[in-house]
């Protein structure tokens, strides 16, 4: 089997993981060493989908050429539809120039977020400085994990649910509200780019309803398997996935850590998943190719 890309691909039965994070964001580990822990965990494939940026991509390609496993270039989109926060997934990037651009805006208005975080935990007693913050995300995407681990540093949080729960959370004294893209814009810029546009653990928000109104702008898959879904919304998913002939996605949405619910490969994600994403891939290329026939 071959991927779009030109790539060999095994044919044999195995595990991929469609969602995992690194440095490049608020992950814990480096893109090189998310490879190994996937080929350390069996894993086929791994799509690298940070926050707001694709730049951890060439650093995890490297070590997967020597690990021989698959990496699918993706990030994780905050978007707006109708007033409320959705994720997306961008994956199997691979003409990245508009979204790129897009992504640069969107990582330095993660930073006057970060600014204006620290500015409200100053006013709130908390004297944790910009400087922490910046040396917690080193050279990835800023978020509020990296305010949080600040803090636990500083001894200004117990832990992480404490930081959330008391200042960093949504509705708490030291929120902000993060820039988002339009869902439609997302999804246009992620076909721009090569990519498919996968609604990102859904849940209880994927609604029928919802879900429609995405296809409508041309959603292409829905992130079926996810740590955070239930029997009942994985049962309600595949049925909404089917109905709308869309491909599946899955995965731990795994962020470094070596314990808790949402640990590398926790998913089993069939690799068939991805050979239906390769497939709409092909289709969608072989229908960009194609001649247009004459008028007349």
């Amino acid at each position: 089997m071959t991927h779009p890309s030109g790539a060999a691909t095994s044919a044999a039965p195995g595990f991929v993981d469609l969602h995992m994070h690194s440095t490049a964001s608020d992950g814990a580990l480096s893109p090189a060493a998310v490879v190994e822990a996937a080929r350390a965990a069996g894993l086929r494939a791994i799509a690298l989908t940070d926050h707001d940026t694709l730049e951890g991509i060439p650093e995890a390609r490297r070590a997967a050429d020597a690990a021989g496993i698959r990496v699918i270039a993706g990030a994780e989109l905050s978007v707006m539809f109708d007033g409320r926060e959705l994720h997306l997934l961008a994956l199997h990037v691979d003409r990245s120039a508009a979204l790129e651009a897009e992504l640069a805006e969107l990582r330095a208005a993660r930073r006057g977020r970060a600014e204006r975080i620290v500015a409200r935990l100053n006013a709130l007693g908390v004297p944790l400085r910009l400087d922490a913050v910046l040396a917690e995300a080193g050279e990835g995407a800023i978020g509020r994990p990296h305010v949080a681990r600040a803090m636990l540093a500083g001894g200004w949080a117990r832990d992480f649910r404490d930081a959330f729960d008391r200042y960093l959370g949504n509705g708490r004294p030291a929120h902000v509200e993060k820039r988002r893209l339009d869902a439609s814009d997302a999804i246009d810029l992620v076909h721009e780019a090569g990519g498919l546009a996968i609604f990102a653990h859904p849940g209880t928000t994927g609604s029928r309803e919802r879900i429609e109104r995405l296809v409508a702008l041309g959603l292409d898959g829905v992130e079926v398997l996810h740590p955070s879904h239930t029997s009942e919304d994985l049962a309600r998913l595949d049925t909404l996935v089917r109905h709308f002939h869309l491909v599946p996605s899955g995965g731990s949405d795994w962020h470094g850590t070596p314990d808790g619910p949402r640990t590398i490969g926790c998913m089993h994600v069939p690799s068939a998943m991805l050979e239906r994403q390769d497939a709409l891939l092909v289709e969608r290329e072989a229908r960009r190719a194609a001649p247009t026939a004459p008028r007349g």
